[in-house]
C-alpha cells in the first residue's frame, strides 16, 4: 500500500517538559509531508525524524495558542535561510496571518519564498485542502478560543487492472482508464466484458483524525466514525476531571469513550499535562475503555 504515516513531532501540553516538546505532527501520504501544530522545537524534531523541508508544503494551526504555534516563526526564517522557493500554505482559524506578518517582515526582511495563509471558521465542518490522493477538512471542537481538528481522508483509488485479462481479451491502451473506473469493455465484436473480470478492488481508503485541544465532545463522534487512527488529547488523568473541565481539555478516560463511540480502529493520546511523570496512567485508564491506545511520544512514527 502507498504510504500513509504520522511522524509526532511532540505531544506535550502548555507547560514545557524535559520529557516532551509541545504539540506537533507531521503527517506523510505518498510522500507529500503535512505538518499538523507547530509549537517550539518543530523544526528540531523534524530533522531528529529525519523529514525533508523540501516536501512539506502544508501547515494546518488548530487554534492561535501559543504551544501550537510559537514554533512557526523559526520554522519559516530556516526554511528562509535554505532558500526555499516555493510556497509554504499555512491553513488556520482567524488571525494568525495578522499576528505573523510583522514578525516575518521584522525577521525576513528578504524571503525567498511566499507564504500563504488560509484561514476559516472553526464552527463548520470545512473541507480546506484537495488533491488527486487526499482531502482534509475541519473538525469543529471546544476549547477556551475557536479551535478544530483536522480528518485526513483519502479517496479511494481507481481499480487495480488484472493484467493477464487485459491480454486476454486484448483490450486496447486507450480503454484502460475507464476499466480502472469501473468500466465494462466492449469487444470488437460486441461482447460485454465485467469490469470484475478485468480488475481487482482496491485497497480501503485511510483516514486520520487529530483532535486536539478539546473539553470531551461527543459530537465529533459522527464526523469521525470509523477513522483507521484517531489521535485524541488526554491532558489529564480521571482524578483531575474537575479541571480537565475547567480548562476545557479531555481526560484519558473521555478520549477512549470517543474512540469507541467512534468505532476507531485505534487511539493514540497525547497533549499531556506536565503533572504527571509517568503518562503510563493516563494509558491504563484509556486501556480499561479502548483496548487498542497507546501513548504518543517524541520521533514515534506509526502506519495508519
Amino acid at each position: 500500500m502507498e504510504k500513509f504515516e504520522l511522524h509526532i513531532l511532540g505531544c506535550g501540553s502548555a507547560l514545557p517538559t524535559t520529557r516532551h516538546f509541545p504539540t506537533s505532527q507531521i503527517v506523510n501520504v505518498r510522500d507529500k509531508l503535512f505538518m499538523i501544530d507547530c509549537g517550539e522545537g518543530a523544526q528540531l524534531q523534524f530533522r531528529k525524524s529525519h523529514l525533508k523541508f523540501s516536501r512539506l508544503n502544508h501547515i494546518f494551526i488548530s487554534h492561535l495558542h501559543g504551544d501550537h504555534c510559537f514554533g512557526l516563526l523559526g520554522l519559516v526564517s530556516t526554511l528562509n535561510l535554505l532558500g526555499r522557493t516555493a510556497e509554504l500554505h499555512i491553513h488556520s482559524p482567524k488571525g494568525l496571518r495578522d499576528l505573523l506578518v510583522p514578525m516575518f517582515e521584522f525577521f525576513n526582511k528578504q524571503m525567498t519564498y511566499q507564504v500563504l495563509f488560509h484561514e476559516f471558521d472553526a464552527k463548520e465542518p470545512i473541507q480546506i485542502y484537495e488533491d488527486r490522493s487526499l482531502t482534509v477538512t475541519t473538525i469543529p471542537l471546544r476549547h477556551r478560543m475557536p479551535c478544530c481538528g483536522f480528518l485526513f481522508a483519502e479517496k479511494q483509488r481507481p481499480n487495480h487492472i488484472i493484467r493477464e485479462m487485459i491480454d486476454f481479451y486484448q483490450v486496447p491502451v486507450y480503454e484502460l482508464n475507464r476499466i480502472k473506473n469501473g468500466a465494462d469493455y466492449v469487444t470488437p465484436e460486441g461482447e460485454i466484458i465485467a469490469n470484475a473480470r478485468l480488475t481487482r478492488p482496491s485497497e480501503s481508503p485511510r483516514s486520520y483524525a487529530y483532535c486536539s485541544d478539546t473539553i470531551y465532545l461527543p459530537s465529533i463522534v459522527e464526523q469521525i466514525k470509523g477513522v483507521d487512527l484517531l489521535f485524541h488529547e488526554a491532558t489529564f488523568a480521571d482524578e483531575d476531571a474537575p479541571r480537565a473541565k475547567e480548562t476545557f481539555h479531555t481526560t484519558a478516560t473521555q478520549a477512549a469513550w470517543i474512540a469507541r463511540e467512534a468505532g476507531a480502529k485505534k487511539l493514540m493520546i497525547g497533549h499531556f499535562s506536565a503533572r504527571y511523570e509517568n503518562e503510563n496512567v493516563l494509558l491504563k485508564e484509556a486501556v480499561a475503555i479502548f483496548p487498542d491506545t497507546q501513548l504518543a511520544k517524541e520521533t514515534l512514527c506509526v502506519s495508519v
